[in-house]
């Protein structure tokens, strides 16, 4: 962030942090709705929200960083992932306000994600991209369901996310453990990590259902901590992943990437009149909180007021506010 190490109080457009769920459904840039059963709900306001134009809709878009439906013990740890990725619009939520962290991620949607986790967004929502011609079988009908995909395919292409035998784009098939593991350590760009692990013996009891190809993938992403196995040893490859899940897998992949969306830093003192003062590489910063910043501290979402001096913070900011907080490290 180019203004990071000044000296700023801002103030600026409140953002509609909308309390309800979401999930990462997109649209294509007239729209309209794309993802299965979900097409054209619309957003509380009654307009998609999700994948809004870029150009023309951005300064408008409502952030939603907090979700009602994720709830229950098997999805609320994710809750700091999709609230990080969401305030950096990698992954955002559904037109009708929900997440549905229990439901099963298409390999489009994750492709869509990784595009912009790895800063290509703008690349793949250019009309240059938008136009491209595709060589897989499927191509005609990626544009036909899915014309707002064609870019992020076309640039996770020249990115090396698919692999060289891929023929087809099958974007609406289940992602599975393996494939995302896979194309996460592809966005990371280390393939040749990956080669030179090919060999490693992988302790898991189902190590043999993995194939030999893609035993480096899997250990390099367990070295990297991006992904562990089950309580029972297990790593079943082929289990569809969840969007909660990738959420995780998203976060924890982009802690390894630059990120020009935060600044980083020491808290200074206590929150003040809604201002947080940090230190971040030994100078002055002090941003305006919004009025539902997502602040996430040992664990639980918390108010502003549980922010300590000492903390080690992330912040995220749109239109001059803090709307993400991540205590990376916390004092006692």
């Amino acid at each position: 962030m180019n203004n990071s190490f000044k000296k700023v109080v801002v103030s600026g457009l409140t953002l509609a942090m909308v309390l309800g769920g979401s999930s990462a459904a997109f649209a294509d840039g007239k729209g309209r709705g794309h993802d299965d059963d979900r097409d054209n709900v619309k957003g509380h306001d009654g307009r998609n929200t999700i994948h809004d134009d870029y150009d023309n809709d951005y300064k408008n878009m409502h952030f939603k960083l907090w979700f009602d439906d994720v709830k229950g013990a098997d999805v609320e740890w994710a809750s700091r992932y999709i609230a990080s990725l969401a305030s950096k619009r990698v992954f955002e939520g559904y037109e009708d306000g929900t997440f549905q962290p229990r439901k099963t991620i298409t390999r489009i949607e994750a492709i869509t994600a990784a595009v912009r986790l790895m800063g290509l967004r703008d690349q793949a929502e250019s009309n240059e991209a938008k136009s491209a011609h595709l060589n897989f079988k499927d191509a005609d009908k990626l544009k036909e369901k899915y014309p707002w995909a064609t870019g992020y395919v076309s640039v996770a292409l020249k990115n090396d996310l698919f692999q060289e035998s891929d023929a087809e784009i099958k974007p609406e098939q289940p992602a599975d453990r393996l494939w995302a593991t896979t194309l996460l350590i592809k966005a990371l760009k280390l393939q040749n990590e990956a080669k030179d692990k090919m060999n490693v013996k992988l302790s898991f009891k189902d190590a043999d259902k993995i194939p030999a190809g893609s035993v480096g993938y899997v250990a390099l992403a367990i070295d990297k901590d991006l992904i562990d196995g089950y309580e029972d040893n297990t790593f079943r490859p082929n289990n569809p992943v969840t969007r909660a899940e990738l959420a995780a897998l998203l976060d924890r992949t982009g802690m390894q990437l630059p990120d020009n969306t935060a600044v980083r830093g020491t808290v200074s003192a206590a929150v003040s009149n809604n201002v947080l003062t940090l230190s971040s590489n030994d100078q002055p910063y002090s941003v305006e909180l919004d009025n539902d910043a997502f602040i996430f501290r040992n664990g639980e979402k918390v108010s502003a007021g549980a922010l300590k001096a000492g903390d080690s913070v992330l912040v995220r900011t749109y239109e001059g506010k803090a709307i993400f907080i991540d205590v990376i490290k916390a004092v006692n």
